[in-house]
């Protein structure tokens, strides 16, 4: 499921309607907090074992669930595997165990995490408990990896579209990154932004230049003390602060619906994270934006650090996925389809909600590029890279073409007309459309897709998109998009922010996050229907029974005095 799709409700309605407890294994101590403290506003009894709770408040957790008192718990997985809390939920009447982020068990994920591998061990102690494993960003290489290290085999796999049709994406070359980064937030408006960077040094950087042009911003990255980050995390959930500068330690650990925009101030390393985190915008469903802003440098610093890792597996599997994401940041196809396709998930128009969509490029005929490019990766068995490949499309001369006698294929030297740089944005599209996949498991050699067929026979036609030459600034300027509205056009805006101001004053004086009390979707909703009564205020998307009990009368009050005003 993609993130912000739904993946906790797989296991919180469950725990609702089941008998007895249901676990739930997590790899952040702050996103179990931000978890329950929403279910509890819910009215939900739900509750979290994990080292931030004193001696006796885990006392009182563990009497509460012995007497039968909690519906969902959650633990991470160092305390699930202790032999104090493996014995002490025997003795309780499991419904489900469910292992959220379960792509940290895999060798191929991008988050990968030893300790996730003992939960495999799980299954014998529960015999007859069913099991779950949730995550937003698997590739089919890892979910198979996950099925198999958790003992998952027989399991029921459910994959939904990985699609956020709400965010739009963008990728600009670094110009004036700082400047891009204030054009960015000036279009944004007062809204909440993460700002994603490579290093803390330049989390630092990031944050004091905006604190000095008057943003209210807050910098998180893991060599600030545990208070400082708390202090941090809490000040955005609470909208204290506009903005986080950080490093990827804010990743997991944030669930804010009503995030607006998310920056790459630098390349990510991979596309599984930058999907992950460009995935904190727009939780709630409403339009929010992912911008990031590439240089080749960021890849070449990238590099640099994937250099020091001993482990050669490790290290490959690392390079693929930097290949994949330098890809993306150089993509002239439509960003959505080189999304969805990098886990394996067709779209088969563009998305018309990318700058790639928005700032069309012109095509050309290049159904026998194509047919060259295709039939010189089959007559090469399917084994070799985007590189070796074009080398021998090229005709060129290497040590591995002589030696692999790749000289004498019908395929070699069909492109030699073609430049190297040209070949590489043909492959590049091939794969992004779905035509070629990358195996990861096999040193990144090519693989031939279903898609392959129609062109191979010489049953179909493709256009390409044309390479671009480097554009000028000014160019830039001119393709960039316009300003789309954060709030939709049948919203009275002046309301919506009226019923902003009262739910931070309610959240601020239950000292919780605003989005606990209700979200921005909700507030929209309420602003749009202008309910009169409760009965009418149970019409508002987002407001149940017991929300509608806690704050129904202080929300009409503030509609009606509104309207009263207007």
């Amino acid at each position: 499921l993609p993130t912000g799709g739904g993946k906790s409700l797989c296991y919180q309605i469950p725990a609702l309607m089941l008998p007895g407890l249901t676990v739930v294994i997590s790899p952040l101590i702050s996103l179990m907090k931000d978890q329950v403290d929403a279910l509890n506003a819910s009215g939900v009894n739900a509750a979290y074992l994990n080292s931030s709770l004193s001696a006796d408040r885990a006392r009182a957790v563990v009497k509460e669930l012995r007497q039968g008192e909690i519906d969902l718990l959650y633990v991470s997985p160092e305390r699930i595997l202790s032999p104090e809390t493996l014995e002490m939920l025997k003795q309780i009447q499991l419904s489900l165990i469910a292992i959220d982020e379960a792509h940290c068990v895999s060798q191929w994920g991008h988050d990968f995490r030893p300790e996730y591998v003992q939960l495999g061990n799980l299954r014998p102690h529960f015999p007859g408990v069913p099991f779950v494993g949730l995550t937003a960003t698997a590739d089919h290489q890892t979910r198979k990896d996950v099925l198999d290290k958790l003992g998952l085999s027989d399991a029921s796999v459910f994959v939904s579209s990985f699609d956020r049709p709400n965010i739009h994406y963008r990728v600009e070359p670094k110009v004036n990154s700082f400047g891009q980064l204030e054009a960015f937030l000036d279009d944004i408006g007062n809204e909440s932004v993460i700002i994603y960077c490579l290093s803390r040094k330049r989390v630092e950087g990031v944050a004091e230049k905006l604190k000095e042009r008057g943003y209210k911003v807050g910098a998180y990255h893991a060599g600030f003390s545990t208070g400082d980050r708390t202090r941090v995390q809490e000040a955005f959930l609470k909208d204290d602060i506009q903005i986080v500068a950080a490093t990827i330690a804010f990743g997991m650990g944030i669930d804010k619906p009503n995030v607006r925009g998310v920056v790459h101030f630098d390349m990510p390393k991979n596309i599984e994270g930058y999907y992950q985190e460009t995935g904190r915008a727009g939780r709630d469903g409403l339009p929010s934006k992912a911008l990031m802003i590439y240089s080749l440098g960021d890849a070449i610093t990238i590099r640099k650090l994937l250099s020091t890792i001993e482990n050669p597996h490790q290290h490959q599997v690392e390079s693929h996925k930097l290949d994949a994401m330098i890809g993306y940041a150089e993509s002239i196809t439509c960003r959505r389809r080189v999304l969805l396709n990098y886990f394996g998930e067709g779209l088969g128009v563009a998305c018309g909600n990318c700058d790639v969509c928005q700032n069309p490029r012109s095509l050309y005929e290049a159904t026998e590029d194509a047919y060259n490019a295709l039939m010189c990766v089959y007559e090469l068995k399917q084994k070799f890279g985007i590189l070796h490949v074009i080398d021998v499309l090229r005709g060129a001369q290497t040590y591995q073409v002589r030696k692999d006698r790749h000289d004498l294929i019908p395929s070699y030297g069909k492109g030699s007309a073609r430049s190297t740089d040209h070949w590489m944005n043909v492959f590049r599209q091939l794969i992004h459309l779905g035509y070629l996949r990358q195996d990861i498991a096999d040193h990144s050699s090519l693989k031939l897709t279903p898609l392959t067929k129609a062109l191979v026979r010489r049953e179909a036609t493709l256009e390409l998109v044309v390479a671009p030459d480097r554009e000028t600034a000014a160019q830039r300027k001119e393709r960039r998009s316009r300003r789309s509205k954060m709030v939709s056009g049948d919203v009275d805006d002046g309301l919506f922010q009226a019923l902003r101001t009262l739910r931070k004053k309610l959240a601020d004086a239950q000292e919780v996050p605003p989005y606990v009390i209700f979200s921005d979707a909700t507030l929209q909703d309420m602003a749009r229907k202008k309910p009169a009564t409760l009965d009418q205020m149970l019409d508002v998307s987002g407001v149940g029974e017991h929300k509608l009990k806690r704050y129904g009368e202080e929300f009409l009050t503030e509609i009606q005095r509104f309207g009263a005003q207007s």
